[in-house]
């Protein structure tokens, strides 16, 4: 997996415009507080640990991605799928998690406290409680 850091991620953001395809990138412990995702593909990606507090990854696709420890508080993940991802111990509070895809993703131990989960799917997912 290429590893960038959050400098070169922002300039490459930049540069790919709307939808940036960023598969199977390890962006793991990075702070991407507030960035603007939408629409990325960010299939297999490592963000294990990554701060993504008020992301904007509204449409975005992340599945088989791995999420574990992550933090999404207050994210929006509008419409974004997350299938086959790993979510353990992910905080998704109060994020935006309508019509949202999380079929066949590990959710165990995900903290969902006051997330909107309107339309959300969540076939053949584990651990889920909401």
């Amino acid at each position: 997996m290429a590893e960038l850091t959050r400098k070169e991620l922002v300039l490459a953001l930049i540069s790919a415009g709307s939808r940036p395809r960023l598969r199977n990138i390890d962006l793991a412990g990075l702070d991407l507080n507030g960035l603007g995702l939408d629409g990325a593909d960010l299939s297999g990606a490592c963000l294990q640990g990554t701060n993504l507090t008020g992301a904007h990854l509204a449409g975005a696709t992340l599945e088989g991605a791995d999420l574990r420890s992550s933090v999404l508080e207050g994210a929006d993940l509008t419409e974004a799928v997350f299938r086959g991802a790993m979510l353990n111990g992910a905080l998704l509070a109060k994020s935006n998690c309508s019509n949202a895809i999380f079929d066949e993703a590990d959710l165990e131990g995900v903290s969902w406290e006051n997330a909107h989960l309107t339309g959300a799917s969540f076939e053949k997912s584990l651990g889920f409680k909401g």
